[in-house]
């Protein structure tokens, strides 16, 4: 336990009991969730990552078969862990849409929830790869970067010793064995310096943090990541993880 409280995850949240685990970055505490949000209890603010709004409507567009549905149930869980901590700020940490024409396809009745959900709060739409440019119906500030009290939040994180920064953007997962099965999950993954998010989307998938694009982020080869469950969030060190 003390050498994951160095790297970043402590105790589980004690926030009105629910089921994941706080996080250190840079000394400040924030409390993970099960569905890949991310909460900051002293300013009041969640923060979710590559949300890929209309996935499954550009996949069923190419001759993909996927139910072009992951917007709604994005939006539906976007909303329980609304109602969960009731926030002040909301930060969407990139690639919030799968696709520049994504906005343009999406029904009205989830623009109709968009706009619910921002309602009272302010919302901070972080730009990514792959909506550089977003809707101008979105209610909020869109920006590259956003700085709140010395963490940087943005959608890619960058290369080397950097420290103080969320990012998303890589969609991390990690893999492990347990009686003889494989368990692979999205997964939170920090050094205590930098956090690098779950995808949020229902239909995102994982990159294997032990993969090649995590290693300018943690040059120092140690970390530790936390694993989504169900219900609840475990912490893994990194000895336990397998490559795909």
């Amino acid at each position: 336990m003390a050498r994951q409280a160095e790297l970043g995850f402590a105790h589980p949240s004690p926030l009105h009991g629910r089921h994941g685990r706080e996080v250190l970055v840079c000394g400040k505490v924030f409390s993970t969730h099960p569905s890949g949000a991310l909460y900051w209890p002293d300013q009041k603010t969640l923060i979710v990552s590559d949300l890929h709004l209309e996935k499954g409507s550009a996949a069923a567009g190419n001759g993909q078969l996927l139910p072009p549905y992951d917007t709604r149930s994005t939006l539906r869980t976007l909303a329980s862990v609304m109602d969960l901590y009731d926030p002040d700020r909301v930060i969407s940490l990139g690639d919030s849409f799968h696709d520049e024409e994504a906005a343009d396809r999406l029904p009205h009745v989830d623009r109709e929830r968009l706009r619910i959900l921002g309602q009272g709060r302010e919302w901070y739409w972080i730009t990514g790869n792959h909506d550089p440019v977003l809707p101008g119906w979105l209610d909020g500030a869109v920006c590259p970067v956003l700085n709140i009290d010395g963490i940087r939040f943005r959608h890619e994180p960058v290369g080397g010793e950097q420290s103080h920064e969320i990012a998303g953007h890589l969609h991390p997962s990690a893999r492990l064995s347990r009686r003889g099965a494989s368990v692979r999950r999205k997964c939170y993954v920090s050094n205590g310096a930098r956090l690098v998010l779950p995808a949020f989307g229902a239909f995102t998938g994982g990159l294997n943090v032990l993969s090649d694009a995590f290693v300018p982020l943690f040059a120092a080869g140690d970390f530790l990541v936390c694993m989504l469950g169900r219900k609840e969030v475990y912490p893994v060190a990194k000895r336990q993880l397998l490559g795909d």
